[in-house]
Formats: structure tokens, C-alpha cells, sequence
């Protein structure tokens, strides 16, 4: 059975149009059930009430809507919202939404888990598992708009669990369907940011699309001895082919930069990062290590990152030293599926409370 929720938008009107014209519906009847799969999502046919109720339960035995289960959910004192999703095949996949201001950022997964094994990561603890469908990256966006639905997204990040340019056939389908505005969940291109650690090949798919979404590239270090230390993929991509491809973007491009203490937050780390940057006219996001993420690593000091912030912003490059969110709740990437997971081993009246 196809998952009507896994197809772009033009897929999905093309099969519910043969579908429809199949059992005798009037042609209006496709502009009543398209917008019910992501612009004005519901939760089940059953709640699409302006539809005759056969109609409804025929669409449940043909084009049934999988949604996702909340597995568990945390709330910072900050606002942020920490989602741990429950899949139809028992695995676990993390979302975050970051209220700030008028925006509303959500950050999906598009990997149940993650192969790349870098060191400042929880979701490259665990592994890899499988791909996400469209059906399940564009998922947590869908069941956060259910679940916030006077609250609307402003901004989607691919930030969360896995590499979404390992997963370039569904992540493809997912741009479409989050980025279309006439029956999609309309977010503007330039409110989504795909975030890489440079798989080449896919980059340069992301490229060829027309519309205008931003990548973020997870450098974290200035020298490829350096990032190779932190990050494995540096041994099959290296920084100085990463770069090079970054030159097929006509928009610019953001550095994800995590500052750890004593491995990539010295002077020199800020100077050569500087030299990357100016070439490349690329901003600079500085991002405190969340120690959830990392137990092993020691986030830089506060007086150290303001420190690098100010050396690159003297060498007229833009940078942004981000504050951390979701410190009180386990808001770093996979940290709540680990840390869910390893308390299943001990005896539940140890378990603390997760809502």
C-alpha cells in the first residue's frame, strides 16, 4: 500500500485524482482532501468532517494517514520542546521545537540514528538503524502543527538525528513537501536549513534545486587534521574537496562551528577558521557543546567562546555565538533516546520523570 504522506504533493494529487475518478467523485472533491494531508493536516479521515463520512472511511482503507506517537515529551524552562517519536517499527527517532520571539524553529531527523560516529554527537553513539521516509521526516513537522495548530512553524532545520544528505531520495521528497505552498506545508525555502557534514555527491543534487534553501555545514574544525580528529567522514571527504564543492551554491552558506574546549577553540583554530570563512563568505555559527551530548568532552568556557567570537568578528568575518536551549531537559541530538534507552536497563522506580 502507498503512503500517500510519502509522496510530493503532485504525486499525491495525481494518485488521489485516479483514485477519486475510479469510484465516481466529483472533481471539487481533490481540492477538499489535498490540503487534509499537510496544510491543514488531520489527525485521521474520520476529522475531515466536510467530507461525506463513505467517502471518509474509504480514504482510511486506501490512503490511511500514519502519524506519529509521542514516546515521550520534555518542556524547558526556556519554552524549548524536546520530542522523542515513537515509529510503527518500534524505533525511536527526536525532534526539537525552539521558540524564539515570532519564530518557531523545529528540528527533525531524517535518520533513525546515524553512521558518521562524530565525537560530539549522542546520535552517533547509537548507530545507525535506517532511513526515515518522507512520510517520517515531514512527520514530526506534521504532528507538531496538529499539535500546536494556532501556533504555526516559521523555520525547519535538518539538524537532528542522522545525515540528511545520506538520505538524499526521501530528504528530496521532504524539501518539496515542506517548502510547496499551494497544498504542502508552505515554509519558505529560505526558512529551511539543510544541515551537512559534506556528503558530496547529494550536495551537489541539493545544489541543482531552484529554490532557495539554505545549507548549514557541520565544519567544526579549521584543518583537516584537525576535523578528522572530531569527524571520520573527513577520511572520505576531506575539507579541502568540501570547500570546493560549496562553490555550486549561489546563496550563502552558514559554518556550524562547536566549540570544545582544548581540541578547535584556540586562537590559531580562530585565525585559520577565519582565512575558510573570508574565501568562502560564509557566516559563522558558533554553537556552545551541549553536554548531554558529549559526556566525554568539556564544553569551552564562556570567556573563551566570546574570545573566538571576537577574533573572527576582527578578521571582518560574521559570526554568532548561539545560546544553548533546552540545557534542564535533554534537548542535545539523541540524547533522550540514549538516555530513555540505558534506563530501560535498570528497575523503573529508578527512572526519573519524563513526561
Amino acid at each position: 500500500m502507498t503512503d500517500i504522506l510519502s509522496l510530493a504533493p503532485a504525486a499525491a494529487g495525481a494518485a488521489l485524482t485516479e483514485w477519486l475518478s475510479a469510484r465516481g467523485e466529483p472533481p471539487y472533491r481533490l481540492r477538499q482532501i489535498l490540503p487534509r494531508l499537510w496544510a491543514r493536516p488531520v489527525a485521521s479521515w474520520s476529522d475531515a468532517t466536510e467530507l461525506p463520512q463513505e467517502l471518509r472511511a474509504a480514504l482510511d482503507a486506501e490512503w490511511p494517514l500514519t502519524r506519529l506517537e509521542i514516546a515521550a515529551h520534555q518542556v524547558s524552562q526556556d519554552g524549548t520542546e524536546k520530542f522523542l517519536w515513537q515509529l510503527p517499527d518500534g524505533e525511536r527517532i527526536e525532534s526539537v521545537l525552539i521558540p524564539e520571539g515570532k519564530r518557531r524553529t523545529l528540528c527533525i531527523s531524517s535518520q533513525v540514528g546515524c553512521a558518521l560516529g562524530c565525537v560530539f554527537c549522542a546520535t552517533g553513539r547509537m548507530g545507525f538503524r535506517r532511513h526515515l521516509t518522507p512520510a517520517e521526516i515531514v512527520g514530526q513537522a506534521r504532528a507538531v502543527r496538529l499539535r500546536h495548530a494556532a501556533e504555526p512553524l516559521t523555520n525547519v532545520v535538518f539538524m537532528g538525528m542522522g545525515e540528511p544528505l545520506l538520505n538524499w531520495s526521501a530528504v528530496d521528497t521532504a524539501l518539496t513537501i515542506l517548502n510547496d505552498r499551494d497544498t504542502g506545508m508552505g515554509i519558505g525555502a529560505r526558512h529551511i536549513t539543510v544541515s551537512t557534514v559534506g556528503i558530496l555527491p547529494a550536495l551537489a543534487q541539493l545544489a541543482k534545486r531552484p529554490e532557495q534553501f539554505r545549507l548549514a555545514v557541520s565544519l567544526h574544525a579549521p584543518t583537516s587534521e584537525k576535523r578528522l580528529d572530531l569527524m571520520p567522514i573527513e577520511k572520505k571527504y576531506n575539507l579541502k574537496e568540501l570547500l570546493a564543492a560549496l562553490t555550486q551554491f549561489r546563496r550563502r552558506v552558514t559554518f556550524e562551528y562547536v566549540l570544545i574546549a582544548g581540541r578547535n577553540d584556540s586562537k590559531a583554530d580562530a585565525d585559520a577558521l577565519a582565512r575558510i570563512a573570508k574565501s568562502t563568505g560564509a557566516l559563522v555559527n558558533l554553537i556552545p557543546l551541549h553536554p548531554g551530548g558529549a559526556p566525554d568532552l568539556t564544553p569551552s568556557t564562556r570567556t573563551q567562546m566570546l574570545d573566538f567570537e571576537r577574533r573572527l568578528k576582527s578578521h571582518a568575518v560574521e559570526a554568532v555565538l548561539r545560546r544553548s536551549r533546552g540545557l534542564d531537559i535533554a534537548a542535545a541530538c539523541g540524547q533522550l533516546r540514549v538516555e530513555l534507552e540505558a534506563r530501560r536497563k535498570v528497575p523503573a522506580e529508578q527512572h526519573a520523570h519524563v513526561e
